[in-house]
């Protein structure tokens, strides 16, 4: 039987080998975790504690990460110093509903018309960036 402290150190590795793998970072959070429980065991304190440090520290560590990434997107894909692609001119020539699919620098790419804008004419400026979605709004001359 393998030795809870051990447990835990060998449980962090995998999943830092597995982040590594898929590029998340959602896995080294979990992984922080069962660090945390690692070092509990040093401490003697029994499974169920480790269990509740490791889960608290994992989820303290996720919640931490979600919120930082949700404002680093904000400001992102909506400044224009970050992404040179925002207020380039893009061409649409049909809309189905508020969605529509144009070709821009070289591919297809999915749009969407930004809230409270309507469909007016054929040429739209990029306002927003989301992973391939382009929200744009349309062309003030």
């Amino acid at each position: 039987m393998i030795e809870t402290g051990l447990f835990w150190w060998v449980l962090a590795g995998g999943l830092v080998i597995a982040e590594l793998l898929s590029g998340t970072f959602y896995l080294l959070m979990i992984a922080l975790g069962c660090v945390a429980g690692g070092v509990v065991t040093l401490f003697g304190l029994s499974v169920s504690l480790q269990l509740v440090v490791a889960a608290a520290i994992a989820l303290s560590a996720l919640i931490l990460l979600r919120r930082s990434r949700v404002d680093l997107a904000k400001g992102r894909h909506a400044n224009p110093n970050n992404n040179l692609d925002l207020g380039a001119l893009l061409q649409i020539d049909a809309w189905q509903g508020r969605r529509a699919r144009a070709l821009y620098r070289g591919a297809q790419w999915d749009v969407e018309l930004l809230a409270g804008e309507d469909i007016d004419g054929q040429w739209y400026e990029i306002k927003e960036m989301r992973g391939n979605l382009l929200v744009v709004a349309a062309k003030r001359s």
